[in-house]
């Protein structure tokens, strides 16, 4: 719990995605303490596994904008964003037009519009044990990108959340023994991964701003992989090229763990004020 935070500028908004890993285990177990201090303006909360909108106070005390998308399997997936900025419109789910089963997709997106741009919370499908669910990621990354692609062309888009990929051998441990075998780093993910931000033009943040580096924001409990080192960089920020010198600092905060499996990442963006109309 001995962790600091630095001081957000005035001018800027400070957006936040944390996998929560289950939000009532996470209230339990440090939400409470550190969320206060980080002080975002607005959090994108996944894998919150609730089957109801939670009145908890430390999620409506400072937020009184609360959209929560529920999956219809109980106990499963879910998203949840807290702004303290009223949006324009809200919407939980991939068009009908682009995905197959619409309501495979609740508790895996939500879209908040704001005047400049649109902020694109996720919790992608994961390719699942032994690839066993590869054609539904596929199936969700083929109308996320053509989703992201409708979004873009009317405004830019910030997309935050868990990505369930990690793009390049840079963006986890042991990459070389994972290649093909562990979902998150197939050929598949990332040539998908890839081609989304080439077509749309998009910008992976953190990469961007850290080209070199390997931090990770999960860690597997079950095979100790903080105590080994063995992460991976699946939560981020990407955005449209067009806006990326918006951003102001992009961290992730690996000081921040115990309450969750992933750990928050934080993004501090200055958004132009809209030009009102005469």
């Amino acid at each position: 719990m001995n962790f600091s935070i630095p001081k957000k500028d005035p001018a800027t908004t400070r957006i936040a995605a944390w996998n929560v890993a289950g939000m009532k285990a996470c209230l339990g177990k440090g939400f409470k303490i550190y969320t206060p201090k980080e002080d975002a303006d607005i959090w994108v909360l996944t894998e919150t596994k609730m089957n109801a909108p939670s009145l908890e106070p430390a999620l409506t005390k400072n937020y009184p904008y609360r959209y929560w998308s529920i999956s219809t399997k109980p106990g499963y997936a879910g998203t949840c964003i807290l702004s303290k900025i009223k949006p324009l419109n809200v919407s939980r789910s991939l068009p009908s037009q682009l995905h197959s089963d619409p309501d495979s997709t609740k508790g895996r997106i939500i879209t908040l519009e704001f005047d400049n741009y649109y902020l694109v919370g996720t919790y992608v499908v994961n390719a699942g044990e032994k690839l066993k669910s590869m054609e539904a990621k596929k199936e969700w990354m083929k109308a996320f990108h053509l989703y992201l692609a409708e979004l873009d062309a009317k405004k830019p888009v910030v997309w935050a959340g868990d990505v369930n990929c990690a793009p390049t051998a840079k963006d986890l441990a042991k990459a070389n023994d994972k290649w093909n075998k562990r979902p998150g780093y197939t050929e598949v993910e990332c040539t998908a991964f890839k081609k989304l931000l080439d077509e749309v033009r998009l910008v992976d943040v953190w990469r961007d701003m850290n080209p070199t580096l390997e931090h990770y924001t999960f860690w597997d409990y079950r095979t100790f992989g903080r105590t080994k080192g063995d992460g991976w960089r699946l939560d981020m920020f990407v955005l449209s090229e067009r806006i990326r010198d918006w951003v102001k600092s992009c961290e992730i905060r690996d000081e921040i763990y115990g309450a969750s499996d992933h750990c928050p990442i934080v993004m501090d963006i200055c958004i132009p004020v809209p030009v009102s109309i005469a």
